[in-house]
């Protein structure tokens, strides 16, 4: 996987002063962790975020979002935001704090 730095710096400013906060390399890029469960991180230019099941369509719905999909196989309860979609940090800081309620609802690793 290829991952943009900046991208990946400006994830790694918003998430950091979270509590349960921790980052693994994986797939070839950084992993964002919530108490050991995976949150977030980078493809390309785009954001991958953990988003859930239950409200996965809706999240689809949204502009400059479609399904993660690595290698050829959608990850369900995960979208990828266009790099559009996440220009301001606003914008990003919405989508990772999304990211974080829904991974802060799981049991901790």
């Amino acid at each position: 996987m290829k991952s943009s730095k900046p991208l990946i710096d400006r994830i790694r400013q918003i998430l950091s002063p979270r509590e349960g906060y921790s980052e693994r390399n994986m797939f070839g890029t950084v992993c964002f962790m919530i108490n050991g469960n995976m949150c977030s991180s980078a493809w390309e230019d785009s954001l991958i975020v953990r988003v859930g099941k239950s409200g996965y369509e809706k999240v689809l719905a949204e502009p400059y979002t479609r399904p993660a999909d690595m290698n050829g196989r959608a990850m369900k309860g995960w979208a990828l935001v266009e790099s559009t979609g996440i220009a301001s940090d606003e914008k990003l800081e919405k989508w990772l704090d999304r990211a974080a309620e829904f991974t802060s609802s799981l049991p901790h690793k």
